[in-house]
């Protein structure tokens, strides 16, 4: 599968596969610019990773949301073997045209076909 999909979901502007450990974004499409720095979501994701481990949460981070006036951007875990076990799926979307509920759907089920 390749990022071309996330295009079919209303709203996707923008997305990247990234390293959450390096912040090496491996592929990007669409508006870049929209995703955000690769290493600024490998930094995020490790940040909160770290915080609900430490709050004593259980299991792996799965996706992380971040909504802003204009733009709703989701991170999900792309599942693997070491050492893939690290990629994450990033998508950007325009808030007006995107179903946000939708949207995590549809990135979960990517993030889980897009190294098959």
């Amino acid at each position: 599968m390749s990022l071309s999909a996330a295009f079919e979901s209303p709203g996707v502007i923008g997305a990247a596969l990234v390293d959450a450990v390096t912040g090496l974004a491996y592929r990007a499409s669409g508006d870049f610019s929209a995703v955000g720095e690769a290493h600024e979501t490998a930094e995020l994701t490790t940040l909160i990773a770290e915080g609900l481990h430490e709050a004593g949460a259980a299991g792996e981070l799965e996706s992380v949301v971040v909504t802003t006036s204009g733009l709703h951007e989701i991170v999900h875990a792309v599942p693997g073997r070491a050492p893939l076990n690290s990629v994450v799926l990033v998508l950007a979307l325009e808030r007006e045209r995107a179903n946000l509920a939708l949207a995590v759907r549809e990135t979960a089920s990517l993030a889980e076909s897009i190294l098959t």
